[in-house]
C-alpha cells in the first residue's frame, strides 16, 4: 500500500512492516519509542525503511502537501556544563553564555519568521540518530543538520522526501545544499599573526574529536601557517580533547604548563570554550595572559568578548550560517529541481588582548 506524491510513489508503514516481517505496531514503536523494541528488530525495520526509502510522518497529509510551515534543525546535544552553570548563576550572563548552537538557532529563528515558517529544533540522540531522524523529518518541509549528525545513508533516504542542508563539515552527498565557513583560512591567517606579528615561534595547537571536521580544518590552516613559517609542521595536535569544553580546555593548558622547560609560548585552541577554560585555570596557576604564554581560540562567541584577557580569536558568521540555510531551504522548496549549492562562508581574525594586541 502506497501512497502518491506527486509523480512518486512513496512507501508507507506498511510497506516497511511486510519488508521486516513485523506488525504495523512494531514499526510504529521503533519511530516512537526505540527502547521499547529488541535492537535486532529494530535495526531490522530501520533498514527496510532505508531500503524503501521510507519517511515517517506523524501528520501524511502534511508531508504530501509539503504545508507543515516548519523548518528543522538537528545537531548533537554538545553542552558545556560549566558554561550553564555560569548563566545559572548569573541573571545577566545568558548571552555571554551562547555556544556555537545557539547562535546558529537565532540566525535560523529570525530567518524562518522572516519567510513564515516555525522552527523545530532536535538537539538530543537520546535513542540513536535514526530516532532523531524520524522526530524531525516527518514534520517539517525541511530541515539543516549539522555535520557529524546524522548518518550518510539516512540523509540520503531523507533528501529524497525534503530538502536538506548540511551545515559545517564536507559535503558528503553531492545532490545536498551546504555551507561552512573558511575553518582553514581563519586558522592559518591567526597562527600567521602569531608568528610574524608577535615573533612567536612555540605555538601548541589543542584540537577536537578526529571525527570533528570543523577542528580538523582549523588544524590544516595551523599546519600551512608552521609550514608558510618555515616551523616545524606537526603530523597531529598537541593535544586532543572528546567535547572541547571549558573543563577540557582547562585541563589541556594544565598539560601543556606541566611540559616545563618546552611549554609553548602560545596556545592555540580550536574553539573559544576550551580558550576560556585555559584562561581560567592559566589564572589560577598564577601564569599571566599574554607575558607567558598567548591563547587564542576560535568561533567569536559572545563570552570571548568580556573574558579578561578578551580573547583573541577567529569570529566566524555563527547566525549567518543558520540564516543562510533558511534562505537555501525556502528556495529549494521553490524550485527543487536547481542545481545544488555549496557556500563558504568568510571569517575575520579578531585581535584581542590575550595575543598582546587590544
Amino acid at each position: 500500500m502506497k501512497r502518491t506524491v506527486g509523480r512518486v510513489s512513496a512507501p508507507t508503514v506498511y510497506d516497511v512492516a511486510e519488508r521486516s516481517g513485523v506488525s504495523i505496531a512494531t514499526v510504529s514503536r521503533v519511530y516512537r519509542n526505540p527502547d521499547s523494541v529488541r535492537a535486532v528488530t529494530r535495526e531490522r525495520v530501520l533498514e527496510a525503511a532505508r531500503e524503501l526509502g521510507y519517511v515517517p510522518s506523524g501528520n501524511a497529509r502534511g508531508l504530501a502537501s509539503r504545508t507543515t510551515g516548519v523548518l528543522g534543525l538537528c545537531f548533537p546535544d554538545y553542552a558545556d556544563p560549566e558554561a550553564e552553570a555560569d548563566a545559572e548563576t548569573d541573571s545577566g550572563a545568558d548571552d555571554a553564555a551562547m555556544l556555537y548552537s545557539d547562535q546558529i538557532i537565532r540566525g535560523m529563528e529570525r530567518a524562518a519568521r522572516r519567510h513564515g515558517y516555525a522552527l523545530l529544533i532536535a538537539a538530543s540522540l537520546q535513542g540513536g540518530p535514526e530516532s532523531l531522524v524520524a522526530k524531525v523529518a516527518g514534520r517539517v518541509d525541511g530541515f539543516a543538520v549539522l555535520a557529524q549528525t546524522v548518518p550518510t545513508e539516512d540523509l540520503d533516504v531523507i533528501s529524497r522526501r525534503i530538502p536538506v542542508v548540511m551545515l559545517a563539515g564536507p559535503r558528503e552527498i553531492d545532490h545536498l545544499d551546504h555551507i561552512v565557513v573558511a575553518n582553514a583560512a581563519g586558522e592559518r591567517e591567526l597562527a600567521r599573526h602569531l608568528i610574524e606579528d608577535h615573533g612567536l615561534r612555540r605555538l601548541a595547537f589543542v584540537g577536537g574529536d578526529p571525527e570533528s571536521p570543523d577542528a580538523e580544518a582549523r588544524f590544516r590552516g595551523f599546519r600551512d601557517a608552521c609550514r608558510d613559517a618555515g616551523l616545524p609542521v606537526p603530523d597531529a595536535p598537541d593535544l586532543r580533547t572528546g567535547m572541547m569544553t571549558r573543563a577540557e580546555g582547562a585541563r589541556a593548558a594544565e598539560t601543556l604548563l606541566d611540559r616545563g622547560a618546552e611549554r609553548p609560548e602560545a596556545m592555540v585552541f580550536a574553539n573559544d570554550q576550551m580558550a576560556v577554560g585555559a584562561l581560567r585555570a592559566l589564572e589560577r596557576r598564577g601564569v599571566r595572559v599574554p607575558e607567558d604564554i598567548a591563547v587564542t581560540g576560535f568561533d567569536g562567541i559572545p563570552l570571548s568578548r568580556i573574558v579578561r584577557p578578551s580573547l583573541t580569536t577567529v569570529r566566524q558568521p555563527i547566525r549567518q550560517l543558520g540564516e543562510q540555510a533558511v534562505e537555501l531551504l525556502v528556495q529549494r522548496l521553490a524550485d527543487p529541481s536547481r542545481d545544488p549549492v555549496s557556500l563558504e562562508l568568510p571569517v575575520a581574525l579578531a585581535r584581542r588582548a590575550s595575543c598582546g594586541c587590544g
